[in-house]
């Protein structure tokens, strides 16, 4: 019995032999693309990684997490240090201003002088230095919330309210002839 090549036994033995072929050649196609695609994987994770990318995706969410809880508790310590910073710097200078003046109306160029050094609190100390002819005297005095623990002259009230309205910036105010001198007590 032989068979034909144009009987219906033949023509289904090519067409099985086509789609054998077919198959063979899908074959080949997917095993250069999975060839393509684990050559691509070791570009990800490394030539001598045995893990896949699912489980470098995982560990790189892990990493991720630890980095995470890394940053939060250096941030909640960084607070807590600034926080005690903050504290401190509230006693620190940071209000201060300068007011020249002729105390005995001598037109001495001003060489009298008060000034202000306060903190964040409005407390600190004023310093006044009245130039004579023949002598100099410095006098120091408290300031406990923006007021004199003793009467403030008014140089030296002028001095504490030009600290506390102008800032940390210093402020000099000299007082013209018009101005008002003292009369020289502090």
């Amino acid at each position: 019995m032989a068979s034909s090549v144009t009987d219906t036994q033949g023509i289904i033995a090519i067409a099985a032999a086509a789609a054998a072929l077919l198959a063979l050649l899908g074959c080949a196609v997917l095993a250069i693309r999975l060839r393509r695609l684990r050559r691509a994987q070791r570009l990800v994770i490394g030539a001598a990684g045995e893990q896949d990318v699912i489980a470098h995706a995982a560990g790189m969410q892990e990493a991720f997490e630890s980095l995470r809880e890394y940053v939060e508790q250096t941030a909640l310590r960084l607070d807590e240090r600034l926080a005690g910073v903050e504290a401190e710097l509230r006693g620190a200078i940071s209000h201060r201003a300068l007011v020249r003046y002729d105390a005995y109306n001598e037109l001495s160029g001003h060489q009298s002088m008060s000034i202000a050094l306060l903190d964040d609190e409005r407390s600190g100390i004023v310093l006044s230095c009245i130039h004579h002819r023949d002598q100099a005297r410095v006098y120091g005095k408290r300031v406990l919330e923006g007021r004199g623990e003793l009467e403030l002259s008014p140089e030296e009230a002028e001095a504490v309210r030009l600290a506390l309205t102008d800032g940390a910036r210093a402020a000099e105010a000299v007082r013209g002839e018009a101005g008002g001198a003292s009369s020289g007590r502090a």
